[in-house]
């Protein structure tokens, strides 16, 4: 059994995060003791690590707990839990991408920098180096 620090620590999500989902019902099962804190068995994790990966991509939490609820259900809400599954993966695909083009800027302004200091050159596109424009007369 593992309290709430030791799932923080084992899944590297906040104590805070973990409490929130709790009573959001993501984790149905989840027992307290005779002092009521709760306990995550290794079945608990499970549901923390799909929680975890379905939370990191923005999957609301109506959705979440839909999903939950289906796996609850059982075997006759496959289909469901398998379109829920599939559209979360393609918006982790489309992060992804998105990353990649971010990937691709900061690796050229990284050797534009490293172009710069190796050969000790001003940078032109930063405004501060350009000359300031003449005030108006008033």
């Amino acid at each position: 059994m593992y309290t709430i620090k030791d799932v923080a620590e084992k899944m590297n999500v906040s104590e805070h995060t973990l409490r929130f989902w709790a009573k959001s019902g993501f984790f149905p099962f989840i027992k307290r003791n005779e002092n009521n804190i709760r306990l995550f068995t290794d079945s608990d994790l499970e549901w923390v690590k799909i929680v975890k990966c379905l939370r990191s991509v923005g999957t609301e939490n109506k959705a979440i707990k839909r999903y939950i609820d289906l796996c609850i259900v059982g075997d006759s809400t496959i289909q469901e839990r398998y379109e829920i599954i599939k559209s979360t993966k393609e918006k982790a695909l489309q992060q992804i991408e998105d990353l990649k083009k971010q990937l691709d800027l900061l690796d050229y302004k990284e050797a534009f920098y490293q172009n710069l200091i190796k050969h000790n050159l001003k940078d032109s596109w930063n405004p501060m180096n350009k000359t300031a424009p003449e005030e108006e007369a008033v």
